[in-house]
């Protein structure tokens, strides 16, 4: 009975998640997708666990997108309440914890010594790495869920209402504003930009990929990767939900809900290849293949150069998989029961699964090598090694 009660709760909360990924939709609408169960296979890696952390109450009911950050040895992660905790990565011992006076809604940038991270009402915050102290604080248009994005100047912060706003890494002093018109009905969530010292790729929820200046912000090309199509408003949204994806030699990978997968020449926009695919999640480049995660859960590899499939796994269909991560060799997934899910980049078939934490993963795993750092919903943090 008590097995049964479960898989009940964790169906409905399903039909929750899918539901919560819509901002502005006063429609309730059915998920398109019914989770599958699990299926036995022969493992051929083992994941073993090394440390464990509670980072306060979790990813509150709304379930912010609050993943962790790595840098120089040291996880930092946050709670939706605004404590924020610095941990050993090899060990998990804390080495300090603040509270903030305000609610954490974007996952973290730890680099070059400080800890980036958005708020609720729209401020972003810089946290020393050493101490935890506040550094600066500076205020956007709106809530941040997409975590701040720095080249060796600016400090990219992306809001909900579709603004882009420069910030002075070392101040918090606002540079420039990229504003731009948003639909009434958009996934819960932003893209994350992708910023370089000369440039910043940006998303959106109208379908359109900018392009901005870094020195003023002003748009050197502009392109329009989903076309709204439809009857219902839920079937014309058209979100750039990740982090465009970009390669040394220049390419640009985009994904899009409702839309397509498109590779493009990142200095002029021009588009090398495009493949039908819906999805919210930032994609992971490995050598010249791409991995993705469609809107159903489907893992998907890619050739890069091509955009032909090279395989697809099905196996975890509507199971509000988290984006890819990867780690020895491996995709690494977490899913809406707490399963976190190894499959192989070669041929797509599993190499491990471990049971994390009955409350659910839904922000990206953060890997290091064979180390993997997974973040629950009720704000259990687990190191896991692959052996």
């Amino acid at each position: 009975m008590k097995t049964t009660l479960t898989r009940k709760f964790h169906l409905a909360l399903a039909a929750t998640l899918a539901l919560g990924l819509l901002a502005g939709c006063a429609n309730k609408a059915e998920p398109r997708y019914s989770p599958k169960e699990l299926k036995r296979f022969d493992a051929r890696a083992e994941l073993d666990a090394e440390w464990r952390q509670q980072v306060g109450k979790g990813l509150g009911r709304a379930t912010y997108p609050i993943a962790p950050s790595l840098d120089n040895g040291v996880i930092y992660a946050a709670d939706e309440r605004g404590r924020v905790m610095a941990m050993d990565a090899r060990s998990g011992e804390r080495r300090w914890q603040t509270d903030l006076e305000v609610g954490v809604s974007s996952g973290l940038t730890a680099v070059a010594g400080q800890v980036y991270l958005g708020t609720r009402n729209g401020e972003v915050l810089a946290l020393s790495q050493s101490d935890g102290e506040v550094s600066w604080r500076a205020r956007v248009s709106s809530e941040v869920l997409a975590p701040p994005q720095p080249n060796q100047q600016l400090l990219i912060v992306q809001s909900v209402d579709g603004t882009i706003t420069a910030l002075d890494r070392l101040t918090g002093r606002e540079r420039w504003v990229h504003t731009t018109t948003e639909p009434a009905l958009t996934l819960r969530g932003t893209g994350t930009p992708t910023v370089i010292d000369p440039v910043t790729f940006a998303g959106f929820a109208n379908g359109r990929l900018v392009t901005l200046d870094n020195r003023n912000g002003q748009p050197l090309w502009e392109r329009r990767i989903a076309v709204p199509r439809g009857r219902s408003e839920i079937d014309r949204m058209v979100d750039l939900g990740g982090q465009p994806v970009l390669t040394p030699d220049g390419r640009l990978f985009v994904t899009s809900y409702n839309g397509r997968l498109v590779a493009l020449e990142a200095p002029s926009g021009e588009v090398l290849w495009e493949r039908e695919h819906s999805g919210y999640h930032t994609p992971v480049l490995v050598g010249d293949r791409l991995f993705a995660v469609n809107e159903a859960s489907h893992v998907i590899a890619f050739d890069a150069r091509s955009g032909e499939e090279v395989w697809r796994n099905r196996d975890l269909e509507g199971r509000w998989l988290t984006a890819p991560a990867f780690a020895g060799g491996n995709l690494v997934l977490g899913d809406f029961e707490g399963y976190l899910h190894l499959i192989d980049i070669q041929d797509g078939r599993f190499t491990a699964r471990t049971k994390v934490d009955g409350s659910g993963i839904s922000v990206r795993p953060v890997t290091d090598s064979r180390r993997i750092y997974v973040l629950a919903n009720d704000g259990r943090l687990e190191a896991l090694e692959i052996r």
